[in-house]
């Protein structure tokens, strides 16, 4: 499991925001828009089966394989089509374009493609952001809150 720890800041039904300290890591990745960096932390939304409330620390999980599916959704999937767009671009190119040169033609087909894909991926962002196998898991209540003292 990939955990982290953060303290709650908002919860709503099932579900809570929790703010979990950014680490350096953070300013260079692609995905530092989803999680809603600020100067305090990254504001998650979490699964919140154990109840957890305003103020407490908890320990947030994502399953490994949940993470990796996410990336390869993300970013293999229009890699590889952004190279095979270029390969078919080139091939059809010298085959059956004339007038234009292959490479235009392959770098038009790649980034068609790539492009396509990444509207592709952004409906499933959309989509798999409402589906519970995709949200990271409050799993337990480190430190309770000055409330609950």
């Amino acid at each position: 499991m990939i955990e982290e720890t953060g303290v709650v800041i908002k919860t709503d039904g099932m579900t809570a925001t929790v703010r979990v300290h950014k680490r350096g890591t953070c300013e260079g990745c692609a995905a530092r828009g989803i999680c809603e960096p600020s100067e305090e932390g990254m504001e998650i939304e979490a699964l919140n089966p154990v109840h957890a409330r305003v103020g407490q620390t908890v320990e947030v999980s994502i399953a490994p394989q949940t993470y990796l599916k996410s990336a390869i959704y993300v970013y293999g999937i229009p890699l590889v089509v952004l190279i095979a767009g270029a390969i078919i671009g080139k091939n059809l190119g010298e085959s059956y374009i004339r007038g234009i040169d292959s490479d235009i033609v392959a770098a038009i087909m790649g980034f068609g493609g790539f492009f396509l894909t990444f509207l592709l991926v952004r409906a499933w962002s959309r989509k798999a952001e409402t589906r519970p196998e995709y949200k990271p898991v409050i799993e337990k209540i480190i430190e309770k809150g000055v409330a609950d003292e």
